[in-house]
């Protein structure tokens, strides 16, 4: 059996009620998640249940987008967004190792090519 330990987040972002600045979807912070370094993100809902697991080579370029393209797996269901983790994990097996087992351990809700468990 091989173990995966999911990486601890080094940033956690919320959503606020009611922004006074400049915000997507109610979430003011997106300077504190890199803009250069890969890594792994997830979107929890109030529940704290996981919505959607993602990965990317450049972390908050690719957040973002989520949240503006009209192609996402979360397009509706943006509001439900509450919180976002971030993981730096710079390898690409690694992220998609990763991604994969969170998918498939936590059931992430909105994730369906990934998903072995359904």
């Amino acid at each position: 059996m091989i173990q995966i330990t999911v990486p601890t987040p080094e940033v956690t972002i919320y959503k606020q009620n009611d922004p006074k600045e400049s915000h997507i979807y109610g979430f003011t912070e997106f300077h504190l998640i890199t803009r250069e370094l890969g890594g792994i993100f997830m979107f929890y809902n109030d529940k704290d249940e996981l919505l959607f697991v993602g990965k990317a080579r450049k972390l908050r370029p690719r957040i973002k987008k989520h949240f503006e393209d009209t192609v996402s797996a979360i397009k509706e269901h943006r509001d439900e967004v509450v919180k976002i983790e971030v993981c730096l994990v710079e390898d690409p097996v690694h992220r998609e190792i990763y991604e994969t087992y969170i998918i498939n351990e936590f059931k992430a809700k909105y994730n369906v090519e990934k998903a072995l468990f359904k």
